[in-house]
């Protein structure tokens, strides 16, 4: 269809399309309902799915199209999404993109939702999954170690090769012979057809040692070196085939932020469903953050240095301007990190700065000490000089491939070594911009802080990370985008959604639209117990305590999950039980698909099991029925803000008049607290009880506040 037919989405639908489409949700999901046995109408499903349409249709707001919908466990978001989503995307010749926090949704999208709900859709579509380069094979790479060609280290001395191994520091142990039969087999799995190339499809484990060494890399893998046919480039090639991709919060906003349609579709051309979207702003935050290790950066720059005259032999004379712009662009930024990290060692040792007993030292409000300033905005600039050098290298090289195949393997190793050196001179660049990035009247300061390496001593790491990043995702996304779905079962705190808006850059006033429905479950079914305990988590004595009162809570309970707010606590607690006599999986002691795997097979022969686990158990982890029957939650869970993020978002919201503690720690609470809540009810014939071991909830009056944001548990105090 022409750019000049197609739907403008600035406008409001016609009432006819608005029609259309909604005949097609109701025609789709007759069919579904019908061919679905022992089907049943989900009355928050149906109301889910209506005010999707709504939004979509820009019934509310025709120029925002944006809806935050909080829908509790059991509701079935993800099929309310589908049926909304797709027959609008297909109508509007829009991308749907389903963006998770989690491999486990992504895969439940991919192998049950999308092919449950593809037979009865109309219009058709077709889906695909976007992962990232890492998650692929290198046919080359695979194909040399198979060959044993990267084991050797038998380079050329005046080889490109040479400058990446000692770049990448690729001295790795000579395979085992287990490693070299796996490799066969991936290699032939690879060669007939039968294995795609992706680390998730392999039938058994790849040792993390061993996929480094064949996984793709954006300075090696490369279009423009004839690899269209390696792993990464088919599936990326599929992607633009597809309607529907599911991605995953990281990769996306990878993309986003180097301003979109790099990977993923352009945000104009796509409709975004962030599923799990609580996370959203700290993998913003995460993108936008940057760590300059200057020691290993001036190595590499300096290992280059002795080996990029080599490009006169590729490039011949007519690259000679080219390569001494190269020249003078490395003779100016190397002593602009040389002077960098002088200075910052000196002040260590004059004890200007202090780092605590974990090597950290933040800097205060953000502000930046002992005159950085100056050589962070050389650092800058000659990193800037240096980007705009490697440019026309890499053109130069990509035309020598075509003129000169017979010297494919060193120009490939050559385009292989300037995109490395590209991407640590971005690094260079927007780290220093960002750490030099004036603050503003009324703008939230990033956190700023150095790092001493626990491995190397000499290293010295300087850290930035923006703490507001609601203006990168409107820029990035909600000002861009053709429409956009945030759903998750926790996007309130205390019962509001502010939080979350102010979070990721959201406001009250802005058009987007906003959707409270409760889980269908039967909360007041199961018991909520706070026990009548003699001192809060901050006693000394509270460790004592949970040594305890935890074997009177697992007393006759055949499932049981026992969470932490910490590993020292968790791993303290097993001890002392197990003193008594007490069986425990404990997480760390084994993969979490493993202890999960035998908590299930001793609940399904009848035997009692006690899971101890920290925050990642307190979130994600589905225990259906009679799996988990039995949840205590030792500490309420707040964060402690020792992390410079923390702290540093602390200190902004007191200097700027505000209450950290109830603007911060007890909305995070809040909502981990019904996150970790969530684990005990997976279905609507689940039931059970939880006890929270922490007084708080009644010593303290937020105590109420949280207790009343939970579903409708029966609350008993003992």
């Amino acid at each position: 269809m022409p750019d000049s037919q197609k739907p403008d989405l600035n406008k409001p639908t016609t009432n006819k399309s608005t029609g259309d489409y909604q005949s097609l949700v109701r025609d789709n999901y007759r069919r579904l309902s019908k061919a679905l046995p022992n089907f049943k109408p989900r009355r928050e499903q149906n109301y889910l799915v209506a005010e999707m349409s709504k939004v979509l249709s820009g019934r509310y707001d025709a120029g925002r199209r944006i809806l935050v919908a909080e829908a509790g466990t059991g509701i079935g978001k993800s099929l309310a999404y589908l049926q909304a989503g797709i027959p609008w995307a297909r109508m509007q010749q829009k991308k749907l993109v389903i963006s998770t926090a989690t491999l486990a949704l992504q895969e439940q999208l991919i192998e049950k939702d999308l092919p449950l709900f593809h037979p009865h859709c109309k219009p058709s579509f077709k889906f695909a999954l976007a992962k990232g380069r890492a998650r692929y094979c290198c046919a080359r790479r695979l194909s040399d170690l198979r060959a044993g060609a990267a084991q050797t280290q038998m380079f050329d001395p005046g080889s490109f090769e040479q400058v990446l191994s000692d770049n990448h520091l690729l001295a790795h142990p000579p395979l085992t012979e287990s490693q070299q039969n796996q490799l066969a087999k991936m290699w032939q799995a690879y060669s007939d057809g039968s294995w795609a190339g992706d680390k998730d499809s392999w039938p058994t484990p790849i040792e993390t040692a061993l996929w480094q060494q064949i996984q793709a890399e954006r300075h090696s893998c490369q279009p423009m070196l004839g690899h269209q046919s390696c792993p990464f480039h088919k599936a990326r090639a599929e992607l633009e085939q597809a309607d529907v991709i599911v991605v995953n919060h990281a990769l996306l906003l990878a993309d986003l932020s180097m301003g979109g349609g790099i990977v993923l579709p352009e945000p104009e051309q796509c409709l975004y469903i962030l599923d799990e979207a609580h996370h959203i702003a700290s993998v913003a935050r995460d993108q936008g953050s940057a760590r300059l290790a200057l020691r290993q950066l001036r190595r590499s720059l300096e290992q280059f240095n002795k080996w990029h005259g080599k490009l006169n032999d590729l490039l011949g004379s007519d690259g000679q301007g080219a390569i001494a712009k190269l020249q003078h662009g490395l003779a100016q930024l190397i002593p602009s990190l040389n002077e960098l990290y002088r200075q910052l060692v000196s002040a260590l040792q004059r004890r200007d700065l202090t780092p605590d007993d974990q090597g950290c030292l933040r800097f205060t409000t953000g502000d930046l000490p002992c005159g950085l300033d100056e050589p962070l905005t050389r650092l800058k600039e000659d990193s800037q000089i240096f980007c705009r050098a490697l440019g026309p290298i890499s053109s130069q090289l990509a035309e020598q491939l075509k003129i000169n195949p017979s010297q494919s393997a060193a120009i490939e190793a050559a385009l292989a070594m300037i995109s490395l050196q590209l991407l640590q001179a971005e690094q260079l660049r927007d780290g220093s911009a960002l750490l030099l990035k004036p603050t503003l009247e009324k703008q939230t300061p990033p956190a700023r802080w150095l790092e001493l390496d626990a491995k190397d001593k000499q290293e010295v790491v300087l850290c930035v990370t923006p703490l507001a990043v609601g203006h990168l995702l409107e820029q990035w996304c909600w000002s861009r985008a053709s429409a956009v779905i945030m759903v998750s079962a926790t996007l309130t705190a205390l019962n509001d959604f502010g939080y979350f808006r102010r979070s990721v850059g959201l406001r009250a006033d802005d058009g987007s639209h906003y959707l409270r429905l409760n889980s269908p479950f039967d909360y007041q079914g199961s018991r909520l117990i706070i026990p009548h305990l003699a001192c809060e988590p901050s006693s000394e004595q509270f460790d004592a305590l949970l040594a305890e009162q935890i074997p009177l809570w697992l007393t006759d309970q055949s499932a049981s999950l026992v969470l932490f707010s910490s590993y020292r606590q968790m791993n303290q607690a097993a001890t002392a039980l197990r003193a008594q006599g007490h069986s425990i999986l404990v997480q760390g002691e084994a993969s979490r698909q493993a202890l999960l795997h035998l908590h299930r097979e001793k609940c399904d022969g009848k035997q009692s099991s006690v899971l101890f686990g920290t925050g990642s158990f307190a979130e994600g982890l589905d225990l259906p029925g009679h799996y988990l029957t039995n949840l205590i939650i030792t500490k309420l869970p707040f964060a402690v803000p020792t992390s410079p993020v923390e702290e540093a978002m602390a200190e902004w919201i007191t200097q700027s008049g505000g209450n950290a503690f109830m603007q911060l720690a007890l909305p995070e609470a809040s909502r981990k607290l019904i996150q970790a809540c969530g684990r005990l009810l997976r279905s609507e014939t689940d039931e059970g009880r939880i006890v929270l071991l922490d007084k708080r909830l009644v010593s303290k009056r937020y105590g109420s506040a949280l207790l009343q944001a939970l579903p409708p548990f029966t609350i008993l105090k003992e």
